[in-house]
């Protein structure tokens, strides 16, 4: 079986949905992932491709997923492929391939200039050399 691992951020909050038969929940979410390059002339370009995704297991669906996977946050999701085959409304045959999530982080984000605590104190800065110093080797 091929194991896939991607880094990307979700294009939406992720949708819990509940399975009518069973009343398992589980969630779909997408991942959008972009590769930044260089042309064979020196331009730069940049190449986003989205990756649907789905987790069957409940209880990381509600225990981590539902409560904090948002629109914009940067996750790693590691899951094997499969194919998705479904008819439109029209009778066209449609295929998609679908990433089956066996392992989810969800990456902490930085905090921005504007909150943050005045009363935690700074780092200390790094030391620093004289350059006058004779080098003893």
């Amino acid at each position: 079986m091929q194991t896939v691992t991607v880094e990307g951020f979700l294009a939406a909050d992720p949708s819990i949905l509940t399975a009518q038969g069973s009343g398992r929940r589980r969630a779909s979410f997408r991942v959008l992932e972009t590769a930044r390059f260089r042309r064979g002339d020196g331009q730069r370009g940049e190449r986003t491709t989205g990756f649907n995704c789905i987790c069957f297991n409940e209880q990381t669906t509600d225990a981590y997923i539902a409560p904090y996977a948002k629109k914009g946050a940067r996750v790693v999701v590691s899951g094997h492929v499969e194919n998705d085959t479904w008819t439109g409304r029209d009778g066209t045959i449609h295929y998609d391939l679908r990433l089956v999530v066996d392992g989810l982080r969800i990456k902490a984000r930085r905090a921005k200039e504007d909150d943050v605590d005045e009363s935690e104190p700074e780092a200390p800065l790094a030391p620093t050399f004289d350059l006058d110093d004779e080098i003893p080797f």
